[in-house]
């Protein structure tokens, strides 16, 4: 069979039974929907209220606006193949959204490390945390993730921009991830996905670690505080946060602890749709409905009336 650099492909979904794609098309606009109307809400009022205006909140709301990019990139041609039972894609428009998706996958992720880090700086050094976390600081530390994970997606799709495919080929996903992508190439991908194993590790494991090792110093930090309301304070600032790492990390482990070419089963499947829909999806309400400032924040923003307790 000829080898091509620009194949034809074809998205297969997330059922090729044609009874379900009708309950899986409403269900995953919903979800869509919610992720955006969430996202953009908790985008809204983060950036009108300045008692929002400070580290934590920017980078909960750097977040938002991530995870509203992030959910953009796979859900709308996700329902389009749903909607039309049409899963044709071209190869350029398939780098494209694997670039886009690995970049916001990745600062998700990077994300969620830079936000450990100032809880770290927030319990450890409070005295310091003024001179420690900065608008500048937490300025360069988006940028320098921005930067890191534009880097990475970069190279992911230019290594696959090298490879040739075998042309008309199905992709058996809902989005082009690197694994399928890799296990249809007929050129010797073996040095490519060692390198993409290695740069996947490397932006999966040491942010994790980084992540490990701040919860470590902040709950050796909550051990020495003598009083128990003092303790579940400065954990409840925790709280919401380590929810959307063991959400986020819990299903990205599922779907890539193995090489990008095996074929994917079921629930690796299941577990694509928790991080790239479902997870964005609940961020915003994690975050919101366990935050007093923020829900006092929205209750004015809805013209909500708070009652007095």
């Amino acid at each position: 069979m000829n080898c091509s650099k620009t194949p034809d492909l074809v998205l297969l979904g997330l059922s090729r039974d044609p009874e379900q794609w009708e309950f899986f098309f409403c269900l995953f606009l919903a979800l869509y929907l919610l992720s955006l109307l969430g996202n953009l809400l908790l985008l809204l009022t983060i950036g009108t209220d300045s008692h929002l205006h400070t580290p934590m909140y920017f980078f909960l709301g750097q977040l938002s606006l991530v995870d509203v990019c992030f959910t953009s990139t796979t859900a709308p041609k996700m329902l389009q193949t749903l909607w039309t039972s049409n899963g044709a894609i071209s190869f350029s428009d398939c780098l494209m959204q694997l670039y886009f998706f690995a970049v916001f996958a990745d600062m998700d992720s990077l994300l969620l490390t830079v936000m450990a880090i100032d809880h770290y700086a927030a319990i450890c050094h409070p005295l310091r945390y003024p001179i420690l976390m900065t608008p500048c600081r937490c300025g360069l530390l988006v940028a320098a993730s921005w930067g890191v994970a534009h880097s990475i997606s970069l190279i992911h799709t230019l290594l696959l921009s090298q490879l040739f495919f075998y042309p008309n080929q199905e992709i058996p996903h809902f989005f082009c991830d690197l694994g399928p992508l890799l296990w249809l190439s007929c050129s010797d991908a073996n040095l490519n996905e060692d390198l993409v194993v290695a740069l996947t590790g490397f932006l999966g494991i040491s942010p994790l670690l980084c992540i490990i090792s701040s919860y470590a110093c902040v709950f050796h930090a909550v051990a020495m505080v003598p009083s128990a309301q003092g303790k579940k304070k400065a954990l409840a600032t925790c709280t919401s946060h380590l929810c959307t790492v063991i959400l986020f990390y819990s299903t990205v482990f599922v779907a890539y602890l193995k090489p990008p070419s095996t074929s994917r089963s079921p629930g690796e499947m299941v577990a694509a749709v928790m991080y790239t829909l479902v997870t964005p999806t609940l961020n915003p309400f994690i975050y919101s409905l366990r935050n007093k400032d923020v829900k006092s924040s929205l209750k004015m923003i809805l013209g909500i009336e708070s009652s007095q307790d």
